[in-house]
């Protein structure tokens, strides 16, 4: 039987057997150079943080909410809360309304907050509504300190002073940790209510790393650049521990003073840290390939047209990935896939700090041919599933085993089943809801044994998700069980593939949903592109903002819409009777500001269904159900 560890033996065990190995790189902002802090160091500033905070009266299993950017200082904190027994509470940066903060604050019952000086504002101005928090802890020393709050520094002094005479009390603080206790309560994006509190133990975490194993491998001198939030559990398993159990190391992202900050040194940080592997969303992915095309078009029609030619020769020498160079045609394509690899895609590699070995994909499912692009310049990127329930990796693709459009291998040990609406198990290769079983599985949710109770049946986490196994190893995931199209008849379809190709396959539509719920027809919510329509528009002769012209732009829209109809261009990919029927234009993109988009960067069905639920309404009225009607107009 596996060895139940907390998180405080892993971390002993693994800082023991790598101690003098960095473990955390972080550049100085005075010297622009990227500093390393070793496995030991680490824990010796973590446990003085730990200490610190009992000598501040921290007792063990009280919350403690935690809201900072990335940097070596988070992943200190979080093991000082750790040692000290108590429960971490990690919120989103993204989080800027007072109501949302407040909710996890109090829900959490969080006695002290740790924070960052940028993110200061915010719980400053929360604390009101709070009055459970005692404390307030600063990661970075401001001016005007108020009265409630400490400076990290003074936490460390006040551990160095605890140690010194109470060592003991100390030890026997982490020591008494035991495997179910819990780490971490992580809260749900709430996109149809209140958010959900997740708790996950100690077990959880290291359970999770022990199944990671069996699908991520790394070598000992490997770096990991960490662009994702630190809060989701994604960057504790597949970034701290993983990383820390082969003794490899982590950086993080000079955050900056804004959102926007934080993204434009992302590239500066990719070239400068050269790291050999990097956690990242679709939408990180995309932004990559869009820069990296930007630049090869830069480079003259000569250079464009030689990059294109050396992709297409290596998406199809590629093939599936796990199948790439098996035809006959392929023993004279490899010279020239060398060839083309030393000459252009080295410099393309060149551009993400010239090491990266492989990407790991989480958040939204990965596009097919954007998994083929990577994997055709040399970094693959291998997508994986999972959710915060699951703490959270269930499947990966690997070097080892990979098909592009698949999620991966079922991690080991765990069990899983496909489950039909009925609750009968499905066999290989059919659609059902993604059920599994396994240490990595939540201890439920904080203050909702209802909740728990509708999503953990007998030990056995349902997701939400929709997919089928292909065989005893590989999972494919195909969109989500609960946001299925449901005809007047009954029968289900789960829209994301056609969602995913309306918005790939068209540069007009920048993004979709479709809905049918018992209804006449389906119907499609889509966002367009409104600088490539007024392109278009003006190509054709036409002002952009006039009535004509926008008439043009929605008739437009439509052709793209019917492309999967006879005589489209995409006939055949998709069951006629799923394809919509009508069309509502929405006026504004989906993003996270305006919250129809998680920080998962995921589209919140339901807020989108929400706010145009008149436009829903209209679209099954004859009127609607014309492209050309008032509402779509007045979107354009």
């Amino acid at each position: 039987m596996t060895e139940r560890l907390t998180i405080i033996d892993f971390v002993e065990k693994y800082v023991a057997k790598y101690s003098k190995n960095p473990f955390l790189w972080e550049k100085n902002l005075d010297t622009n150079v990227w500093e390393p802090t070793t496995y030991e160091d680490t824990l010796k500033k973590a446990k003085r943080i730990a200490a610190g905070l009992m000598a501040l009266g921290v007792q063990k299993g009280e919350k403690v909410s935690y809201l900072s950017e990335g940097r070596d200082m988070w992943v200190i904190g979080e093991l000082g809360v750790l040692y000290a027994g108590a429960v971490n509470v990690p919120l989103s940066i993204k989080l800027e309304e007072s109501n949302d903060l407040v909710f996890r604050v109090k829900h959490s019952d969080s006695k002290y907050i740790i924070t960052s000086k940028f993110q200061l504002p915010k719980i400053r101005k929360i604390l009101p509504e709070c009055p459970m928090v005692e404390k307030v802890i600063i990661f970075d020393e401001v001016a005007d300190m108020q009265e409630n709050e400490m400076y990290i520094g003074e936490i460390i002094a006040m551990g160095d002073e605890f140690l010194a005479k109470n060592e003991e009390m100390f030890i026997q603080r982490y020591k008494s940790i035991e495997p179910d206790d819990y780490a971490n309560i992580s809260y749900t994006s709430g996109t149809t209510a209140d958010p959900k509190g997740i708790l996950l133990t100690h077990r959880n975490y290291t359970a999770n790393v022990e199944q990671a194993h069996s699908v991520i491998g790394v070598d000992e001198n490997d770096k990991m650049l960490i662009i994702l939030p630190l809060d989701h559990c994604f960057a504790h398993v597949a970034g701290f521990y993983t990383m820390m159990s082969y003794g490899a190391s982590i950086g993080t992202v000079p955050s900056g003073k804004s959102g926007k900050e934080a993204l434009r040194n992302i590239p500066t940080s990719i070239k400068e840290l050269k790291p050999n592997v990097m956690l990242s969303v679709p939408t990180l992915a995309k932004s990559f390939k869009k820069n990296i095309e930007t630049t090869i078009k830069k480079s003259g029609p000569t250079v464009e047209k030689l990059y294109n030619f050396a992709l297409r020769n290596a998406i199809a020498y590629n093939k599936e990935g796990y199948n790439k160079g098996t035809q006959f045609v392929d023993i004279f394509r490899k010279p020239l896939m060398c060839l083309f690899d030393k000459i252009i895609f080295k410099k393309v590699r060149e551009g993400l700090g010239g090491q990266m070995k492989f990407f790991v994909g989480g958040g939204a499912l990965l596009d097919i041919d954007l998994q083929r692009y990577y994997y055709a310049i040399g970094i693959p990127m291998y997508q994986g599933y999972g959710l915060s329930e699951a703490t959270p990796i269930i499947s990966a693709n690997s070097p080892q085993r990979h098909i592009f459009g698949s999620s991966g291998k079922i991690v080991s040990p765990m069990e899983i089943k496909i489950l039909d609406a009925d609750g009968v198990e499905q066999p290989f290769g059919s659609k059902g809801e993604i059920c599994i079983k396994g240490e990595n599985v939540m201890a439920g949710y904080w203050k909702n044994p209802k909740a728990t109770a509708d999503t953990v049946v007998d030990g056995w986490l349902h997701t939400g998700d929709m997919g089928y196994m292909r065989d005893a190893e590989m999972l494919y995931v195909v969109g989500r069980f609960k946001s299925l199209l449901i005809a007047a008849d009954g029968e289900k379809y789960s829209p994301e593939g056609i969602e995913e190709n309306l918005v790939e396959s068209s540069k007009y539509i920048d993004g979709a949903i479709l809905h049918n719920s018992q209804d006449p027809y389906t119907i499609a919510l889509i966002t367009p592109n409104k600088e490539a329509l007024k392109a278009y528009a003006k190509e054709q002769g036409l002002d952009p903002e006039t009535k004509e012209a926008k008439v043009k732009m929605l008739e437009l829209l439509q052709e793209e819409v019917n492309m999967y109809r006879k005589g489209g261009r995409m006939f055949g990919a998709f069951p006629e009777r799923w394809l919509p029927a009508a069309v509502c234009v929405l006026p504004e993109p989906w993003t996270e500001q305006n919250h129809f988009l998680n920080s998962s960067m995921k589209v919140v069905r339901g807020r989108v269904e929400e706010a145009y639920k008149a436009n829903m309404e209209f679209a099954y009225t004859p009127e609607g159900k014309n492209i050309v009607n008032d509402l779509n107009l007045a979107s354009l």
